[in-house]
C-alpha cells in the first residue's frame, strides 16, 4: 500500500459529504490520500499527534475542513511544517459559513494557511495537486491536460450561444 501524500481531515463526520470533493480530485489526479475525522476541539491531544507525526507518515499536504469556530486549519499548520489548505465550511452551527472563513483565513504572522471557498473542498483538491506538481512532471502533464480540457469546454458552450 501506498503511503498518502495528502491528508484530507474535517473536525467532524458531518463534514464529509463537502470534504470528499477533495478526495474526489486526488483520486482523479492518482495521489493517495488519507481521510479522517481529527477534531481540534473534542480531541486535541489526537489532532496534535497528528499535526505532528505527517512527516514521518510522508505527508506532503494537509487538507482541513472545518465549520463553526473552525480552528483545526490553523492549529495544523501551527504544528505541523507541511502546507495546509483551509476548507471553510458552512455547518449547521455557522454564521452562513462567514465566521469558518474569517477564522481560517485571519491567521497570525508565521502561521500561513491557503484558504479557498467556502465548501471549496474541489479547489482545495487541486491546489494540493498544483503543489506536488511543483516537483512531479506527470502530475504537471495532467493539468495542462485540464486547462486544455476548460478551454474547450468554454469554447463549446460560447458554440452553443452561437446556434439559439
Amino acid at each position: 500500500m501506498k503511503k498518502a501524500k495528502v491528508g484530507i481531515i474535517m473536525g467532524s463526520s458531518s463534514d464529509a459529504h463537502i470534504m470528499q470533493a477533495a478526495a474526489d480530485v486526488l483520486t482523479k489526479f492518482g495521489v493517495d490520500h488519507e481521510f479522517a475525522v481529527v477534531s481540534a476541539h473534542r480531541t486535541p491531544d489526537a489532532m496534535f499527534d497528528y499535526a505532528k507525526s505527517v512527516d514521518k507518515k510522508g505527508i506532503k499536504i494537509i487538507i482541513a475542513g472545518a465549520g463553526g469556530a473552525a480552528h483545526l486549519p490553523g492549529m495544523v499548520a501551527a504544528l505541523s511544517t507541511v502546507p495546509v489548505i483551509g476548507v471553510p465550511i458552512k455547518s449547521s452551527n455557522s454564521l452562513d459559513g462567514w465566521d469558518s472563513l474569517l477564522s481560517i483565513v485571519q491567521m497570525p504572522n508565521d502561521i500561513p494557511v491557503a484558504t479557498v471557498a467556502v465548501n471549496g473542498a474541489h479547489n482545495a483538491g487541486l491546489l494540493a495537486v498544483e503543489m506536488l506538481a511543483i516537483a512531479d512532471s506527470s502530475l504537471k502533464q495532467k493539468l495542462a491536460k485540464l486547462k486544455k480540457e476548460n478551454v474547450a469546454k468554454v469554447n463549446k458552450q460560447n458554440a452553443d450561444l452561437k446556434k439559439k
